[in-house]
Parts: C-alpha cells; structure tokens; sequence
C-alpha cells in the first residue's frame, strides 16, 4: 500500500494519534493472549474478566483473546460459535489442517468478547521441533520435566503460528496489536518478533517470577533489590528457564507494561527493563438505584454470619454481637507475602489492649486462606446443629405461648404469665439450655487440615496464645476453604460474606497490585492495606486522606518489623473505638472511591498502550502527539472536610461510648458526595509516565 504523504491527526478511542489517511483505524484487530482466558487459576484471570467489557465496547467485534482450551472450563463458559472474520476462519482452518485443534466462541462473560483458545494437547507432538526453534530464537532451554514450562511453549508457538497465518493474509498493512499477559504467554511474544510478523506487541507482568519467589523464602527483597545475582537466584529456584522465558518477552516486545509503581521498581531490577505504562487493575462498577442500598445488604449479610458465630461459639457466647465487629484476611495461602504473619501478631497485641483497657468490643477475625483439608471439623458441624435446635426449640416453644395469649386475650382476660408455661415446657428449655454446655473451647479451625501441626497459621496461633477462651477479646477463625452459599457451615459467597464484614485486612509485602482491598472498596467496606501493594501506592497517590475514605495503609516499607506491626495495630484499635455512626459515615465515603477503581477511567492506560506500541511497530504510519502519554499526578480526593476526618486520629485514647458526642459533628453526606462526584469527573491529563523514585539504602524488611 504506498504510504500518503499527507497525514490526518485523530482520535483513536479517546487518545490523540496521528496515523495515514489511507489506513483505517477500524481495521486494526486487538488480540490479548493470556493463560487465564476462561481458565480461572489467578489474579490475572479477574484483571481479564472485568477489563472485557469495556475493551469489547471500545473494540467492537475487533477484539479477540487467546487462551488455552480447557474443556470443563469452556463446556460452562464458551458458546461455540463461527468466526465473524473470514482472516480469521482461513487462520484457523490452516492449523486444523496440521492437526492442531483450534476453538472459537464467545466467552459467556460482560462483555461477551470473542475467544480463540488452543488445545495443547492435541499439538504436544510438535514439542521437541518447537522447543528447537525456541533454542535457536533466544538459547533457551525448557527442560522436559517441567510441565508447565512445556504447555507454556506449545501455547506460545500456536499463537506466533495463528497470527503468522493471520497476517501473511494483510501483506504489509499494519492491522494487528497483540497484548501478551505473563510469562505463560511470553514465549508467543518472543517467537512473533523472531520471525518479523507486523504485530504490535504489549508484555505486561502482573508479578515477577523471581520477585515472587524470593518474598516467599523471606528475604530482604525491597532492601536488596540492586544487590541480588538474578541469574543465580533463579538457578538456585531451578526456575532459571521460566526466568529467560520472561526476560526475553520483557525485552521483544514494543511496549512493556506492569500493574502498579512498586512492580515497576521491582522489574527494573528483576528484569533489566523500566516500564513503559503503568496500567493498574481495576474493577466493573455496578452503583445500586438505591444510594444506601449497599448498607442494606452490609446489615443483611452480617446478620447471617452473626448466626454463624453463634453456633461456633455455643457454650461460650458470652459477649455482645451487637458490639462484635468482624474482621478478615483472604487470598493465596502465601504466609508472609499476604502479610499473615504480621497480622496475627497485630492481633495478639491488638487482644492485649481491648483487654486493659476493660472494653466491651469484641473482635471475630476470619482467615479465608485455602489449603489442604480432609473435611468438615465435627465440633463446628455439632455447634450449627446445636443453634439450629434452640432455634427451633424457641420457636416451638413461642407458638405455645402466643397459642395460649390469644385464646386468653380473646376472652378478655390477662393471663398468668407463671401458669402460660407448663412443666413440659420449662423441661425442654432446661434441656436446650444443658445442650449448649460444652467442656472444650470453640474450634479455630472449621475443618480438619491434612498438615496441622506444620501450619504457619496454626502454630502462630499457638505460639500467641489466642484459643478462643472466655477473656479473649479478639476470637480467631480459620476458614482453609473457599467460601460457597451451599456450605453447611457459613453459605455464603465471597462477596456476600465480604459485605457483611467490618473490615479487611491485607497487610500483605508482596502484593504487585491486590484485589482483596479493591473489592472491599468497591463494596463499601473499609480495608487496611500497605505501602508495597500497587493498591495502597495507588490509594496515597490519589486520595489525600486515604485513612478517612477507609483505606488503611501500613507501612512496611520504611518501618522495622516491629514498628510496622505496632502501627497496624493502632489502626485496629482505633477502628474497635468508633461509634456505628462513625463507621456508617466512612462506609458511605468508601463505596464513593469505587469511581476511581472503574475499568472506565483506568482502561485508558491500556488504550495509551496500544497506541504506544502501534507507533513503535509501525512509525511511518502512526505518530503520537507529545502530550498524549498519560499520568495521574494532580487527580486526588480531597480530604473530606467533615469532623472526624480521620477516625484513627479523631478517637480518645481508651473506649468510650461517643453517641452524644456524635449528635454535635458536622457531616453534610449529601454535599460530601457531590464534591467527590465532581473530583472524580475531572479527567486524566497527559504527560511523561512517572518511573517512580529508586529505592532507597536503608529501608526495612517486614
């Protein structure tokens, strides 16, 4: 196609681009080629999953993913259905000549964007040619033992293969971006830029393999990020191959990308290459009708783990549920990197100062980490069983007695409170009431695990002393299952159970960016984070009181260990201190920062990527204007200007019971909201990418 000379400026999707006047924009398709694509195994399936549909929306039919091809995963999942682009069915059909069973459907999600998915089984024998072409293409070798690197491989090589053929259909006319996610599907990336096809390649790291590894051997990872032998601490880990897999895809391709700031500063280092977009995670926004409706559902789902924890904890329920407050941990059972350690400790000291100071809030704290189980715990079944049988002994009890009022009533007489109830009656409340004794303190664990006596959780709890007795304040529960509203135990899903929490807490080191905190926000439920989470980074960069809008952030980056567990545990304290009102004035103000996490506002980080890279891969025809690049410096929250707008900071140094006091604060709900809504329109300006400071000698490890 010969190139114009006169070139139009335009606006590809909201970004200014300039480009040739004889290329169509709408022409160009996007692919996003990832391991997770409808197979659920991370984070990284959940940043795909949300990101759809608003990329579907932005692309239209244009947009497609590549994964592998699960089949229980796309007999639920996957309409099957024929490509709509006849480039497309020519590549497909070109594969399924050579024996290589190609899929394509709709991905039955938001969105309902188009999937092209892999069978690698049915390709497995062309791996020792591959893994000699990859060999020639970078020198590195996959061992044949290794699995996963294997499948990473032949997932790699179809998709260079796919879009080779997809390609070689458009001649020398620039219409392909492809999006690689991870070091699974690195190998494609590497393979596609070997063999020169026209594509425009984006590789982002959602975590570095050997950051992951070297936080869970509790090193000092962010002290000694320019001091490590990268090469030998991968051979050490035997993940040397999997290493170069990634190094290599961080360096072939056009634009390199990563979550969150701090990941950046760790690829940097780990991988040799500073990123060129950050893109962080964000999340679909569904606002209810209904302003408070989420508070409703907050006061709905709490009721139901209220009846929970009566059942746990039968024979020892000697504290107010209406002064219980419920906080919890979740995600991969990671011990330190998910911050575990450093919050059973902030527990243990947390009980001590609820005990001193005499006060009358209790804390039920829930650890949603999954691991090895054989089944339920029969202490806790028994306990439900034991609730459900007062409950239904009550009741039965209840229709006697309202039986007996309304014949009396309808007589006209007041009856004898002492005779309305019979002997049998007074019996079986005795017996229901005999039935809820127990000699044994209330299980930590709802089921039995398979390694309890080698369980980091376990044994610290151990260590700490919190069994759940009498003059406990703080009652710890290990839940090592995912949760479902079809458990016999606590139905309830995720999300469910999250809304009815007061609390989540993820003091995690190593989070390269964390959904855990962003779900919570999103659901008005305030959380506690950190300063090495891409989450908390990005809260303290954008919100100018983070701690009034709900989001706590420990520091574990420049504090000793100690200090930082002595900080979280402040912060929890001064959460048990606030009022009801209190806390529903900050709910309302957390739900309000869900904007901010919209895949609305930061899918444009993405779009600035794409651009970035069509302008690399093909310069003659794409240009971008010097102030597109975008930046987030300068969009922040106000600090809300209502009294208390800190409640860490706002509450005396023992409990109290503040409800006269909160009659006297100033807090127009109404005028706050609008305020934020008007902040959050403002949009992003565009300028240089902030690469974010080296970090500094010094700093502690947590």
């Amino acid at each position: 196609m010969p190139l114009s000379r006169s070139l139009s400026v335009s606006s590809l999707n909201g970004l200014p681009l300039w480009q040739d006047e004889d290329l169509p924009l709408q022409d160009l398709l996007l692919f996003e080629v990832a391991w997770e694509v409808t197979n659920k195994v991370g984070g990284i399936y959940t940043v795909i999953q949300t990101k759809a549909k608003v990329t579907a929306d932005e692309w239209g039919d244009n947009y497609f993913l590549m994964g592998p091809y699960m089949e229980h995963n796309v007999r639920t999942q996957v309409e099957i259905c024929d490509p709509p682009n006849g480039h497309i069915r020519k590549a497909i059909d070109v594969l399924q000549s050579q024996g290589c069973q190609v899929y394509f459907g709709r991905w039955l999600i938001e969105g309902n964007p188009y999937v092209v998915l892999f069978d690698i089984g049915s390709a497995a024998w062309n791996l020792d040619r591959w893994k000699g072409e990859f060999w020639d293409c970078c020198t590195v070798g996959i061992p044949y033992n290794d699995r996963e690197a294997n499948d990473a491989l032949i997932f790699g090589s179809l998709t260079a293969w796919f879009l080779k053929e997809l390609t070689d259909q458009f001649q020398d006319k620039p219409g392909v971006i492809a999006h690689f996610h991870e070091w699974q599907a690195g190998a494609g990336l590497v393979l596609c830029r070997n063999q020169k096809l026209p594509v425009a390649t984006i590789f982002t790291t959602h975590a570095t393999l050997l950051g992951r590894y070297l936080c869970a051997a509790n090193v000092d990872f962010y002290n000694q990020l320019d001091q490590f032998d990268i090469d030998r601490e991968a051979g050490d880990r035997e993940i040397y191959h999997r290493y170069c897999m990634e190094r290599a895809a961080v360096h072939c391709a056009h634009v390199f990308t990563t979550v969150s700031q701090i990941t950046g500063i760790e690829a940097e280092h780990m991988l040799k290459r500073k990123p060129d977009v950050i893109t962080p995670n964000g999340l679909n926004i569904k606002k209810f009708s209904a302003t408070h409706e989420f508070q409703n559902l907050h006061a709905m789902y709490k009721a139901q783990i209220q009846e929970f924890v009566r059942g746990h904890f039968y024979g020892h329920l000697d504290f107010s549920l209406e002064k219980t407050l419920f906080f919890f941990i979740a995600g991969r059972y990671e011990y330190t990197n998910k911050g575990a350690d450093i919050f059973l400790e902030a527990l243990s000291r947390l009980n001590f100062l609820l005990r001193v100071h005499r006060s009358d809030v209790t804390v039920v704290v829930f650890f949603i980490m999954p691991t090895k189980t054989n089944n339920f715990n029969v202490e806790t079944l028994k306990g439900q069983a034991v609730r459900k049988q007062l409950w239904d002994t009550a009741h039965s009890v209840k229709e006697k007695f309202g039986k007996k009022l309304y014949e009396a009533l309808l007589k006209g007489e007041i009856p004898d409170l002492n005779k309305i109830l019979d002997r049998d009656d007074v019996t079986i409340m005795k017996r229901a009431i005999f039935a809820t004794q127990r000699q044994s303190l209330p299980p930590i664990t709802t089921h039995n695990m398979v390694d309890d006596s080698t369980d980091p959780i376990l044994n610290t709890v151990r260590r700490i002393g919190l069994f759940n007795s009498r003059t406990d304040r703080v009652k710890i529960i290990v839940h090592p299952e995912f949760l479902s509203s079809t458990s016999p135990l606590l139905p309830l899903d995720y999300e469910e159970f999250v809304r009815g929490c007061h609390l989540g807490v993820f003091p995690s080191y190593y989070e390269p960016w964390g959904y855990t905190p962003a779900e919570c926000t999103v659901m008005g439920i305030p959380s506690v984070t950190t300063n090495l989470s891409g989450f908390g980074c990005f809260m303290q960069e954008h919100v100018a009181d983070p701690t009034a809008y709900g989001v706590y952030i420990t520091d574990r980056r420049f504090r000793s260990p100690d200090e930082s567990c002595n900080q979280l545990t402040q912060l929890l304290y001064g959460f048990c201190q606030q009022s009801r009102r209190q806390r529903i004035i900050q709910r309302n103000r957390t739900e309000r920062l869900s904007d901010l996490l919209d895949w609305r506002y930061l899918g444009r980080f993405y779009k600035h990527a794409r651009h970035l890279a069509l302008c690399r891969m093909f310069p003659d025809k794409f240009q971008m204007e010097p102030s597109a690049p975008p930046k987030t410096e300068g969009f922040r929250y106000p600090r809300p200007s209502s009294v208390p707008p800190s409640p860490a900071v706002s509450q005396p140094s023992s409990p109290h019971d503040s409800e006269e006091e909160d009659d006297e604060e100033r807090y127009d709900e109404d005028e706050e909201a609008e305020r934020d809504r008007q902040n959050i329109k403002s949009t992003f300006s565009f300028g240089p990418v902030s690469r974010g400071k080296k970090k500094k000698h010094g700093e502690n490890r947590n």
